[in-house]
């Protein structure tokens, strides 16, 4: 809450000593239990929930908190998984396994809260508190203001295709904290070369941290063509989907 309110005062500041925060047992705890309440499968070492628990949660916790705070945590490869999608096309997705879930929810924990407070009100793929339905809702008004002509674009293999150095430099714009970008940058690797692993519990905040500033570009364009108090186009996006109802003039 406090890193919160501190990014929503100062837009500009640039967080550090955030690592410290990854590390401590009570962020980790919180992180382990996100990952439970989440469930999914194993990823490629196999170890399930129930295997954690079995061996006991605190030793996981404590021996990940050891190895970030030596710097020596290495993320176990992503387990590739293929879904069906419509018209017989699949979607690729990359699972982490739980240990390095445990930590990718730890830096997101840290992460979120400042970010959040710099995303665009049109935004709302992957975010706490917003859903499809409310985009939807945000959609529909606009309708209702006689924006009746919808420009609907879908960004292709988006998750596949972000360039790590971009995201990274993104992400120093307010992170100041070498320890935790060599983090995130172990962890973009252990997906490969490019993009951000889709099925990953760090990668739709990343996702969104990505494509933030096209969010600015088009919410100052529907500032801009406001004309007196009527709308002539409105932003919204909704994980990769962008839609703009715009007037039909």
């Amino acid at each position: 809450m406090r890193i919160g309110t501190k990014a929503k005062a100062d837009p500009q500041h640039r967080f550090w000593g955030l690592y410290t925060h990854v590390w401590k047992l009570d962020v980790l705890r919180e992180a382990y239990r996100l990952a439970k309440e989440n469930d999914g499968a194993p990823g490629v070492d196999g170890v399930t929930f129930a295997q954690v628990e079995a061996e006991g949660v605190e030793q996981l916790l404590e021996a990940l908190s050891q190895e970030l705070r030596e710097k020596v945590y290495t993320p176990l490869p992503c387990r590739e998984v293929n879904i069906p999608k419509p018209g017989g096309k699949v979607r690729g997705l990359k699972i982490p396994a739980i240990r390095d879930r445990v930590v990718q929810g730890a830096v997101r924990l840290i992460m979120e809260p400042i970010f959040e407070e710099d995303f665009q009100p049109g935004s709302y793929g992957y975010r706490p508190g917003r859903s499809t339905h409310q985009a939807l809702e945000r959609v529909r008004v606009g309708l209702l203001k006689k924006l009746h002509q919808v420009i609907d674009l879908d960004l292709k293999s988006y998750f596949d295709t972000v360039r790590h150095d971009l995201l990274l430099t993104k992400l120093a714009r307010r992170v100041q904290d070498d320890d935790l970008l060599w983090l995130c940058k172990r962890i973009l690797k252990a997906g490969g070369k490019r993009g951000i692993p889709q099925g990953s519990v760090i990668g739709p905040l990343w996702a969104n941290v990505f494509l933030d500033d096209v969010d600015r570009v088009l919410e100052r364009i529907q500032v801009e063509a406001t004309q007196g108090p009527y709308e002539v186009v409105r932003y919204t996006r909704d994980e990769r989907q962008l839609l703009l109802p715009v007037d039909d003039n």
